[in-house]
């Protein structure tokens, strides 16, 4: 029996699955885009949301402005307000760092996939797999992390894409010129980050295969079947210390 309920004709369901939750926070939605008609009626969108109850409104919709938000000034939320992932003195190298992994990797991964011929398909190739490069390179010094040994959001930001990566997007995006375990110290960085205190939590293996291998980004004909997370290897095949 299917438990996909994010890929319904009326978009993300909230009920109480393996793989959903239901509204818990006693505004009465069934569906997530009741959050975007309840602030915006006729909204038509991405639908990534961050909700204030009390004003019954969508407050941001863009995922990295709201880490920022979260981290400054709504950080009592995460349980952990001395930590700051966007310190000031950084900010400059975190934006530009950012911007990039935004185009060439949370991006880049999609517009590989979506290339509709084998020019687009190699220019999008080039530019992931080159940025990729050069985060490799930046961490050949043995630091922890792409600024140095702080923590910061630039972190948090290419860690998501490369939790997928060999298993979502090497395979069935053709991202396929080389896996996450074919570079060492991007391998230890994910692994380092993973490592950190509840993160691993946060990171669910049979929702990300089933997100995508029973979805609009699957093959047809192959929709339902899920790879085992036996083949994320990234976990068990490096150290996440230094080097």
């Amino acid at each position: 029996m299917r438990q996909n309920l994010w890929d319904t004709p009326d978009g993300w369901v909230l009920v109480d699955t393996t793989l959903s939750t239901s509204d818990r926070g006693g505004n009465g939605f069934l569906r997530l885009h009741e959050a975007y008609l309840a602030s915006q009626p006729g909204y038509t969108g991405k639908v990534t949301v961050l909700w204030d109850r009390k004003s019954r409104r969508i407050v941001n919709n863009e995922s990295l402005e709201i880490a920022i938000m979260l981290n400054n000034s709504i950080n009592w939320i995460g349980g952990d307000e001395q930590g700051d992932l966007y310190p000031t003195l950084l900010r400059s190298d975190i934006d530009t760092l950012n911007s990039k992994i935004c185009r060439s990797v949370v991006m880049g991964v999609y517009t590989v996939a979506a290339a509709r011929d084998q020019g687009e398909y190699d220019t999008a190739t080039d530019e992931l797999f080159g940025f990729l490069d050069e985060c490799e390179n930046r961490l050949a010094d043995r630091r922890c992390f792409l600024l140095g040994d702080q923590l910061t959001l630039t972190d948090v930001l290419l860690f998501t894409p490369l939790v997928r990566f060999d298993a979502v997007y090497n395979p069935l995006f053709r991202a396929s010129r080389k896996r996450l375990v074919d570079y060492p110290q991007l391998t230890r960085f994910v692994k380092r980050v993973y490592d950190l205190p509840g993160v691993a939590a946060t990171v669910r293996l049979d929702h990300i295969l089933t997100h995508y291998y029973d979805g609009d980004w699957a093959v047809a004909n192959r929709r339902g079947i899920v790879p085992h997370m036996h083949a994320v290897n990234w976990i068990t095949s490096a150290p996440s210390g230094r080097g």
